[in-house]
């Protein structure tokens, strides 16, 4: 643990400074810089939890006076900036007053055979997010985002994840050749195709395929799946937002698991 007094940045064009606003700001700056940048006390907490070592904490001066005491073992280095600096570095409009750097995770080969999410070109940062809490929350282990999707770990997917990040495998850049070699069977959300949810017989473990925000699941990729499956709208809207559709479909997957009907496929 750290108990060196923290670094002092007081320039605006420390370069230090200039690396911690691309990864603030910029969505796939972690790719380059091969680390990430979590901010905000919940996302640094969540970290720590699972025993995640920050490499760098950063803290405004006012945040670093009133809880010095806290964080003082956070990480291999501490920082500490003013507090128009570090809103500065921030991408927020009201800035967390913390952060943490992180070694960016060795990129992770898909495992064949474990409860999976499936990502077909999402867009949207703040759906990514939610559908990775989700996934956490309602127990599959694994996301696999097809190319094309949203960078799964650029800041504004982290903030909506809410710390789901620290308990999944996340691969990305992943292909349908990829998807092929799944040995769960891979189930496609569709608004119009396939059986209704709650009349499903849902295996597990399972794939899900979640699609595209306004195009849905490609066509590539519903050609792997096994099972086609729709919620029931009787409201009548064409269609749901993908990651409250992602939350009903996976909590169902959790229910049907729970209660052991069906049998582990």
């Amino acid at each position: 643990m750290s108990t060196a007094a923290p670094q002092r940045i007081t320039s605006r064009d420390n370069p230090l400074l200039k690396d911690l606003r691309r990864l603030a700001q910029d969505s796939t700056a972690y790719r380059k810089q091969r680390k990430v940048w979590l901010e905000g006390d919940h996302l640094c907490r969540a970290a720590t939890q699972r025993d995640i070592r920050a490499e760098l904490a950063v803290f405004s001066d006012s945040w670093w006076y009133a809880h010095a005491a806290e964080w003082a073992g956070a990480a291999q280095k501490l920082v500490v900036l003013e507090d128009k600096l570090f809103a500065s570095v921030s991408g927020l409009d009201s800035p967390a007053q913390m952060g943490f750097v992180l070694a960016l995770p060795e990129a992770a080969v898909a495992a064949s055979d474990v409860a999976t999410v499936i990502l077909d070109g999402l867009q949207d940062a703040g759906n990514v997010g939610a559908v990775l809490r989700s996934a956490a929350a309602f127990g599959f282990q694994q996301v696999i985002a097809l190319k094309g999707t949203a960078a799964l770990w650029a800041p504004k997917v982290l903030r909506a994840g809410m710390g789901a990040h620290f308990g999944l495998q996340l691969v990305e850049g992943a292909t349908t050749e990829d998807l092929a070699r799944l040995q769960v069977p891979v189930i496609a959300t569709s608004s119009h195709r396939g059986d209704f949810l709650h009349e499903a017989r849902l295996p597990w473990p399972c794939a899900w395929v979640l699609g595209h925000e306004g195009q849905g699941v490609s066509a590539s990729v519903a050609e792997l799946a096994q099972l086609h499956v729709r919620i029931i709208q009787p409201g009548g809207e064409e269609s749901l937002n993908v990651a409250a559709a992602a939350a009903i479909c996976l909590h169902a997957s959790a229910v049907a698991r729970a209660v052991g009907k069906p049998q582990s496929s």
